[in-house]
């Protein structure tokens, strides 16, 4: 095992802050991402929290401002479980990388996507006992671990509009795939928002707060924010293009590994499809030839309506260089975009092109 406890052929972009993801193939093996794979986005040190000390305020436009420890959350609160894919919205920026370089930001591959059952009480639950008054409209994450990007450095924190917070899928959690929640994954306490960029689903989490208005953090308010391509983000200031909430439809091949070889004929080609805030998928295509011709995937059921669906298919493939994309249909009927070059951005968010595999057939 390396840092944090997690496997050893981890892609780690940085060390300070942990910046990890895994080989692809590794994401293909089972519904659930094993905790050592699970791909791990931070943009400070990982904190340290001693989980006696630990207490979350609740606080803001409710009629009862709360100091919870995590024994008292467990005991007050029904425990729920809910299967989530969490993506980070810097999921395939290398490809973005590859159309025009994107300065300062990680070259993230495809392993920036990950799901889990986590374990926690009902973020509604909290703010009903709480007494969320009426004027409130977006509940505010806030947590210890201190970020140097933002100019001065500010803890980490963002927000999310009372319609989301207050559905059942949005969790408080303690517990990830059955176990206490790791340091690295946010332990004692982290948010979950199913269906939304894994940004906001605040880590370490220690503090709630009902506003009137969206966080005004660095991370609400500057970063994750889509940008039209003619802009330069070092002038952009707060409230700047398009803030990044639901996940967009996407789809990507996860097994064989990109640039690997194998032998010609009958090869087996796995993946995933995923629909952010709920929404379904209802095909993916998968085409040996770089998209002349099409042959549709076994789609596995969703295992909840926040979680991806893994998909697989068999190709024959001719010997010599192959070329396999893969697009997905959501319950609409609508589709995602073929190439890398039409979602180019300046900060690297929102890859959702075909997800693209590049193989060498050779006996």
């Amino acid at each position: 095992m390396t840092k944090w406890d997690k496997r050893d052929d981890m892609l780690v972009h940085t060390d300070e802050p942990f910046n990890a993801e895994p080989p692809t193939p590794a994401l293909a093996e089972r519904l659930t991402t094993p905790l050592d794979a699970f791909y791990s986005r931070n943009h400070g040190p990982i904190p340290r929290v001693d989980p006696a000390a630990w207490r979350l305020e609740v606080d803001g436009l409710v009629e009862r401002p709360a100091r919870l420890s995590l024994e008292e959350l467990r005991s007050r609160f029904p425990a729920h479980e809910v299967i989530a894919t969490l993506q980070c919205a810097g999921n395939r920026r290398a490809e973005l990388i590859e159309v025009r370089d994107i300065p300062g930001e990680d070259p993230w591959r495809s392993g920036a996507v990950s799901t889990a059952s986590w374990t926690g009480a009902r973020l509604s639950d909290v703010l009903s006992e709480a007494g969320l008054r009426p004027e409130a409209a977006h509940v505010a994450f806030g947590a210890p671990d201190m970020v140097r990007e933002a100019d001065p450095p500010q803890p980490y924190g963002g927000s999310i509009p009372v319609a989301k917070a207050t559905a059942d899928e949005v969790l408080l959690a303690w517990a990830m795939n059955g176990h206490p929640l790791p340091a690295v994954h946010g332990a004692p306490l982290r948010a979950i928002v199913p269906g939304w960029i894994g940004a906001r689903s605040v880590k370490w989490l220690d503090r709630v707060t009902a506003q009137a208005e969206p966080s005004g953090g660095y991370f609400q308010a500057v970063a994750y924010r889509m940008l039209p391509p003619d802009a330069d983000p070092s002038r952009c200031g707060p409230g700047s293009g398009i803030p990044l909430g639901p996940v967009a439809l996407t789809c990507d091949i996860l097994r064989p590994e990109h640039g690997s070889r194998v032998p010609p004929g009958p090869t087996e080609i796995t993946g995933y499809a995923f629909a952010g805030d709920g929404r379904g998928v209802a095909r993916v295509d998968v085409s040996p030839d770089a998209g002349r011709t099409w042959t549709q995937a076994k789609l596995d059921a969703p295992a909840s309506p926040w979680a991806w669906q893994h998909w697989r298919t068999t190709l024959v493939l001719p010997e010599g260089e192959a070329e396999i994309v893969a697009r997905a249909w959501d319950g609409a009927g609508a589709t995602h975009p073929e190439s890398p070059a039409a979602l180019w951005n300046p900060r690297g968010y929102a890859n959702t092109s075909w997800g693209r595999l590049r193989l060498t057939c050779r006996r």
